[in-house]
């Protein structure tokens, strides 16, 4: 019996290993993505101020 109930324990903690090392994995990636969306963010203010340095640059020239 005492086999049986070491076998079922261990079953429940590699489980929850599994779950915390998968949380890990789930909040560095989500870290990532926030990372790459802020950059995009940046990329589109940086394209915002060309576009808008080249309509005056256009409307100088009429």
């Amino acid at each position: 019996m005492a086999d049986l109930q070491t076998i079922i324990l261990a079953i429940i903690i590699g489980t929850l290993a599994a779950i915390v090392y998968s949380l890990r994995v789930l909040v560095l990636m989500e870290r990532r993505i926030a990372r790459i969306d802020k950059h995009i963010e940046m990329m589109a203010e940086k394209i915002v101020l060309e576009e808008a340095r080249i309509e005056k640059m256009v409307v100088k020239k009429k």
